[in-house]
């Protein structure tokens, strides 16, 4: 009779920890703001006087400081905003310099990078308009945007990820996740 007390317990103890496994792992799925970009995902502005509007290349004037942009679902309107990983900076640049690892990511000439460094975590936001590079303003690290944001000074180990981009009834989209890690790698 233990035997079978033992396989009762032993039993009602899976079944009752399937139960709480199962149930509230609807309530911790990532609310959909959270998602990366995904595919067909439009980018919009994020900020100034364009601030929410959809982009596409006649906006972006060509070799100007990379603009802060958003994913967002056009089945949905969610705007992926709601972590700084999904921030990206995006710019237009001259196809004809783009790197050949570079060319497939771009839509006319329209380029998007992650805005998190891969050093601390900082945003990209500065730009050195005589070298057309992304800069990192806290440790300056310096991105080269014709060569896949690869650092060309500063203490950052690693490129920007690049998102790779499309263009659909002439608005920028996204084409595929993230081409590399984004954000920063802890340090010790």
């Amino acid at each position: 009779m233990t035997n079978r007390t033992t396989l009762d317990r032993r039993a009602l103890l899976k079944a009752g920890l399937g139960v709480g496994i199962a149930i509230p792992t609807k309530s911790w799925a990532q609310p959909p703001n959270r998602a990366r970009p995904q595919p067909g995902d439009w980018l919009v502005f994020d900020g100034g006087e364009n601030s929410g509007q959809r982009i596409t290349p006649d906006l972006l004037a060509l070799e100007q400081r990379p603009v802060a942009a958003l994913a967002k679902d056009p089945a949905t309107s969610t705007l992926r905003d709601g972590s700084r990983l999904n921030r990206v900076m995006i710019t237009r640049l001259d196809p004809t310099k783009l790197s050949e690892a570079t060319k497939p990511h771009a839509a006319a000439g329209v380029i998007a990078f992650s805005a998190v460094c891969t050093h601390t975590g900082c945003d990209v936001i500065n730009w050195v308009e005589d070298k057309l590079l992304m800069a990192c303003p806290c440790h300056e690290s310096h991105f080269d945007v014709y060569n896949g944001a690869n650092v060309v000074g500063g203490p950052a180990p690693r490129p920007l990820a690049i998102l790779p981009l499309s263009l659909e009834s002439g608005s920028v989209v996204v084409a595929a996740g993230f081409t590399g890690r984004v954000g920063f790698t802890q340090q010790f």
